[in-house]
């Protein structure tokens, strides 16, 4: 799975202009995996530390912790 977790990483890293992204923008990461392995790594990903979960209750988006206009909200 560490595999996994540094594609996602680096997809993040890659992007520019842009801090969150929807789950289904990741699952694009993974086009053979199924949804709910891709789950999987994002949560571990957010257990681990590296993302940072956000939801508007209405929208789900995982982002880079410590990047974007959150950074400011996670301590």
């Amino acid at each position: 799975m560490e595999a996994e977790k540094q594609k996602v990483i680096e997809f993040l890293e890659g992007k520019t202009g842009k801090s969150k992204f929807y789950f289904t923008d990741l699952c694009k990461v993974f086009p053979d995996m199924k949804q709910r392995e891709v789950k999987k790594i994002l949560t571990a990903l957010v257990q681990d530390g590296k993302l940072m979960y956000w939801s508007s209750g209405s929208t789900t988006m995982y982002g880079l912790a410590g990047v974007g206009k959150q950074a400011a909200e996670e301590d």
